[in-house]
C-alpha cells in the first residue's frame, strides 16, 4: 500500500504545488501588464505559463522523487526520463521567454520609429536572431539530453578528439548550406532585403514574406510563392523596389493616332487620378515619348506610395483613359487596315493601227475613219 500511496502523494502534491505557483505567477503577470501598458513584456512573458508549468512541475516531482526513495528497480529509469523531460521543458521555456523580450523590444521600437524602412530591417533581424536563438537551445538541450547517458559521456573524449576531422568534413559536405547562412546573417546584417520590401526576381514582383538562415519566400502578386536560397540575393542582381523608401513612380504608355488629343488626355488625367485614392499627389503628367509611320507613344507619368498602390494607379489610368478616348475621341485610337488591296485600275491605251491620219485622228478625240480592205 506504501509502495502505492506515496507515488501517488509525490505526484499529487507536486502537481498541485505547480498550479497554485503558476496561477500566482499568471496573475501577478496579469497586473504588471495592467498597470504598464507601454511595457508589453509583461504580457508577452504570458505565453510562456506553460512550459513554465511543466518545468516546474517536473522539477518539483523530480526532486521529490529522489528524496522519497520510490520507484523500486525502476527508480533509475524514471529518475533519468524526468530528467530528459525537465530539460526539455526548460529549453522550451528559455525559448518562450527569450522570444517575448525580443518582441517586446520589437514593438517598442515600431512604436517610436515611423521609417517603414527601418521598422522592416530591424524586423528581419529580429527574427533571424530568434531562429540562431533556438537553434542553439537546442543544441545545448539535445547535448545536455545526450549527456545523461553514462555510454555518451564515456565516448566524449573520442568525440572530442575527432571533432577536427568531422568538422572539415563536414564543412566540405555542407559547404552550399554553410554559404546559406552566411549569405542569410549578410542579409539580416547588411540590410539587403527586408521582410516586407517589395522585390522582382526572375522577371516576377511580389513582397519579401519570411527569411531565414537558408532560404527565402517571397509572395507574388497573384498569390504564388517563390522559394529560393538566401544565396541568390548575394549572388545575382535583383530589383527592390522598396529599398530608400517605399514611395514609386509608375508609368503607362498608349499607342495611339497622331491626331490623337494630347492636351485634353493632360487635363483628363488630372480628373482620373483627383478621384483615384491611391495616387499621393506628388506627381502626374503626358507627354509623346516616340512616333512611328502610323501611331505615335504617349506615356502618363504618376505617382503612389507603395508598389501595390502604384499598381492600382496604373492599371487604372490604362482603363479610364481608354474608355475615355473610345467615348469622346474615338479617332484618336490606332486603327489597322485589315481590307485587301484593290487591284490598279488599268485604262485602255489606244494604238494607232497605222501611222498617219488614224493615229491622229485618235489622240484628238475624233472618230476612227473606217478602212477598207
Amino acid at each position: 500500500m506504501e509502495n502505492v500511496m506515496r507515488p501517488l502523494i509525490v505526484v499529487g502534491g507536486s502537481v498541485l504545488l505547480t498550479l497554485v505557483i503558476g496561477w500566482a505567477t499568471d496573475k501577478l503577470l496579469r497586473k504588471a501588464d495592467e498597470r504598464h501598458p507601454e511595457t508589453p513584456a509583461w504580457g508577452l512573458l504570458r505565453r510562456a505559463r506553460i512550459p513554465y508549468q511543466i518545468a516546474l512541475c517536473v522539477a518539483l516531482i523530480r526532486a521529490s522523487w529522489d528524496e522519497a526513495q520510490i520507484g523500486g528497480p525502476y527508480r533509475v529509469l524514471i529518475g533519468r526520463i524526468l530528467t530528459l523531460l525537465l530539460i526539455g521543458a526548460t529549453a522550451w521555456l528559455l525559448i518562450r521567454i527569450a522570444g517575448a523580450v525580443v518582441e517586446a523590444s520589437y514593438n517598442r521600437y515600431a512604436r517610436v520609429h515611423h521609417d517603414a524602412a527601418r521598422v522592416r530591417r530591424v524586423r528581419t533581424q529580429v527574427e533571424l536572431i530568434m531562429r540562431v536563438v533556438t537553434a542553439i537551445v537546442g543544441v545545448v538541450a539535445v547535448s545536455a539530453m545526450l549527456l545523461t547517458f553514462p555510454a555518451m559521456r564515456a565516448a566524449g573524449t573520442s568525440l572530442l578528439a575527432s571533432a577536427g576531422v568531422l568538422g572539415i568534413v563536414a564543412g566540405v559536405a555542407a559547404q552550399s548550406t554553410l554559404s546559406n547562412v552566411f549569405a542569410g546573417l549578410q542579409i539580416a546584417f547588411g540590410d539587403m532585403v527586408r521582410i516586407g520590401d517589395t522585390v522582382v526576381v526572375e522577371g516576377e514582383w511580389g513582397t519579401v514574406e519570411e527569411i531565414t538562415l537558408t532560404f527565402l519566400t517571397v509572395r507574388t502578386w497573384d498569390e504564388r510563392s517563390f522559394t529560393m536560397p538566401v544565396s541568390y540575393f548575394t549572388s545575382k542582381p535583383f530589383e527592390n523596389w522598396s529599398r530608400g523608401g517605399s514611395r514609386m513612380t509608375g508609368v503607362v504608355y498608349w499607342h495611339l493616332d497622331h491626331r490623337a488629343p494630347v492636351e485634353a488626355m493632360r487635363d483628363k488625367l488630372r480628373d482620373i487620378l483627383r478621384h483615384c485614392p491611391a495616387w499621393d499627389g506628388r506627381a502626374h503628367g503626358v507627354q509623346v515619348t516616340d512616333t512611328t509611320p502610323t501611331t505615335m507613344e504617349v506615356r502618363a507619368l504618376v505617382t503612389a506610395k507603395d508598389a501595390d498602390d502604384i499598381w492600382t494607379v496604373r492599371v487604372t489610368v490604362r482603363e479610364e483613359m481608354l474608355r475615355w478616348l473610345a467615348a469622346e475621341h474615338p479617332y484618336a485610337l490606332p486603327r489597322i487596315v485589315t481590307a485587301p488591296p484593290e487591284p490598279p485600275v488599268r485604262l485602255p491605251v489606244p494604238t494607232a493601227e497605222r501611222a498617219g491620219e488614224p493615229a491622229r485622228a485618235v489622240r484628238e478625240g475624233m472618230p476612227k475613219p473606217r478602212l477598207e480592205r
